[in-house]
């Protein structure tokens, strides 16, 4: 058995996926790994290409599109190893890269989630995503995006790993569960990161584990209707899952304003509807019979992580501010 596998969730990444796959066979990891693309239904002759030079890769074929969190969940149902790997197809891994996640997340067994660097590609001097942030006001950010580097170059505790490069201890999906399918993409991975976070274990930052992100790959842009509605979509969803009720009271204001906030911001880029679109289809997701069901339940036991929780994003709400 491997100690590590990594996952890949492809779909239409064929421009992207030789050099990821390449980058990847080089690692030198003692203890060993397994390589598993979970193919979303592509049509782009990725599965042609795995087939024909990649044979000795497993590969998961899905007849369709399912989305991010179902792709990955497939792939980590399926790994027999302790820990899993979650890595986008539109990457390449530097030298290291694999040891280092290992050897960060082997340190403590409360350590769930551990996030690499990712670099920009076109800039690789500047940062992609340093880990995932969340604050009172319902924003979701990557820490030093477009910052240098070297000013990230310390190991630290994150509310979140971005899914896009990380490692995961596959047994405490056993008791939160996998990634939320509602989801289908984007959110996904702080989402799944807080729950980790109320269950009380943690999510740290290695910047030893070096990643080029090319970025947006599959949905096309940063900004685009698609993506807007259901980032919309899942930012009330993931909010109204997580939080219980108490701690929803707390955060209404910070979180009206961080949504009116959103409004204006994609009123201006002419996506203001489609926002609120968004925003309409989060609150059916959530009170639909299945969204109810993934409600995380308040248990007293897990009080002192809430309260962490809060902590962390009042915290992360003054670094917005302070652009920190």
């Amino acid at each position: 058995m491997h100690e590590i596998t990594v996952v890949i969730p492809n779909y239409n990444g064929k421009g992207y996926l030789d050099d990821c796959l390449t980058a990847l066979s080089k690692q030198d990891f003692a203890p060993g790994f397994e390589t598993l693309v979970v193919d979303n239904g592509s049509t782009d002759g990725s599965v042609e290409l795995l087939r024909e030079k990649w044979g000795d890769v497993q590969t998961v074929l899905l007849p369709e599109n399912t989305g991010f969190c179902h792709a990955v969940n497939v792939g980590i149902e399926k790994s027999d190893s302790p820990f899993v790997i979650l890595l986008n197809n539109d990457t390449k891994v530097k030298a290291g890269f694999i040891k280092e996640l290992y050897n960060s997340i082997t340190q403590d067994e409360k350590i769930f989630s551990v996030s690499a660097q990712m670099l920009m590609w076109d800039e690789p001097e500047y940062i992609d995503d340093a880990g995932d942030r969340y604050c009172v006001m319902g924003w979701a950010f990557s820490r030093g995006k477009g910052k240098r580097r070297e000013d990230y170059n310390k190991p630290c505790e994150v509310f979140a790993a971005c899914g896009g490069a990380a490692i995961y201890r596959k047994s405490i999906f056993d008791e939160i569960g996998l990634f939320d399918e509602l989801h289908f993409a984007y959110l996904e991975d702080i989402d799944i990161g807080y729950r980790a976070k109320i269950f009380g274990y943690r999510n740290l930052y290695e910047p030893g584990a070096q990643v080029i992100h090319y970025g947006s790959a599959s949905s096309g842009s940063r900004y685009n209707a698609w993506k807007t509605e259901i980032a919309a979509a899942n930012n009330i969803y993931l909010v109204g899952k997580n939080m219980p009720f108490l701690q929803l009271l707390i955060n209404l204001p910070f979180l009206f304003v961080g949504f009116f906030l959103k409004f204006l911001f994609f009123c201006k880029k002419r996506m203001g509807k489609i926002y609120l679109k968004g925003i309409a289809a989060g609150f059916r997701k959530l009170f639909s019979k299945d969204g109810r069901k993934r409600i995380v339940r308040f248990l007293p036991a897990n009080f002192g992580h809430y309260f962490g929780i809060q902590m962390q994003l009042y915290a992360n709400a003054i670094r917005i501010i302070k652009k920190s």
